[in-house]
Parts: structure tokens; C-alpha cells; sequence
């Protein structure tokens, strides 16, 4: 398309009326968190976080748990319960009680077919987090608040 001369000087403008009608819009309830889904308390005297999720909440994020199982040697969780930090530590976030997490560093040595194989890391019978793993994080980092 060929934008001739009176378009092109027509265009500055159109840009300061289009920035200054948007800076007054109002923004959508829809994009409003009316109600947190859960809260954050650091255990003191360590650097773990307790993140509580309301009901709502987890039934919203539709969170999952499955158990740490045994195979041979080591530990196994499923590869999409396990999490890496900015700072390239890897975790889980165990169950504590209904709708409650705590975050539990892991070492692996390898994974396979979705599977990974531990090395450390919550005992087996622990109840870890499989869906919703990366929405506790963001919860925990208050990520959007």
C-alpha cells in the first residue's frame, strides 16, 4: 500500500490521539484480582515459603499431586512436577496438608520417558505437585502483584 504525503503527515497525530484516548481507559474487571488464591509465608530461619491456596483457588488452577515412587535404586516424580529457579536449582513443591506447599530442592541424575530419576529429594510416598507447578511459583514470586 502507498501511503501518500497527506497520510504521512497525519500520522503523528493520529498517534497522540490514539496514546491520550488510551491513557484514561479504564481498566476491566476482568483483569482484576479481586480475591488473591492464596498467600506466602516464609518459615523463618530457612528459605523455604508455605504457599496456601484458597479452595477456589486450586480447584481453579485444578493443582494435582502425585506420590514420589521407588524404581531400583532411586526416587521417581514425573518430569512436569519438577521446576528449575533463575538461579538453576531444581525443585518440587511437596504437599503439606489440603491446598498447602512447601518447596523441596532435588538433585537428579537423569531423566526418561517423562520420568525423573532422583538422586535426592522428598522421600517416596511424598505427595508432590504433577499440575499447577509453575502457578505456585508464581504465587510464591509474586509474579503480577
Amino acid at each position: 500500500m502507498k501511503l501518500n504525503r497527506t497520510w504521512l503527515a497525519a500520522l503523528p497525530a493520529l498517534a497522540v490521539l490514539l496514546v491520550s484516548s488510551c491513557a484514561g481507559a479504564a481498566v476491566s474487571d476482568e483483569y482484576v484480582i479481586q480475591n488473591d488464591p492464596g498467600h506466602v509465608e516464609h518459615v523463618e530461619g530457612s528459605d523455604e515459603a508455605h504457599v496456601s491456596l484458597t479452595e477456589e483457588a486450586a480447584e481453579r488452577l485444578r493443582v494435582r499431586t502425585t506420590s514420589v515412587t521407588q524404581s531400583g535404586q532411586g526416587l521417581v516424580v514425573p518430569a512436569r512436577a519438577t521446576f528449575v529457579d533463575t538461579e538453576g536449582v531444581w525443585w518440587v513443591y511437596k504437599s503439606v496438608g489440603p491446598n498447602e506447599f512447601v518447596r523441596h530442592e532435588i538433585t537428579f541424575d537423569r531423566t526418561e520417558n517423562g520420568r525423573v530419576f532422583l538422586s535426592d529429594g522428598p522421600p517416596r510416598g511424598t505427595e508432590v505437585v504433577s499440575v499447577g507447578v509453575m502457578e505456585l511459583y508464581g504465587i510464591e514470586e509474586e509474579v503480577g502483584h
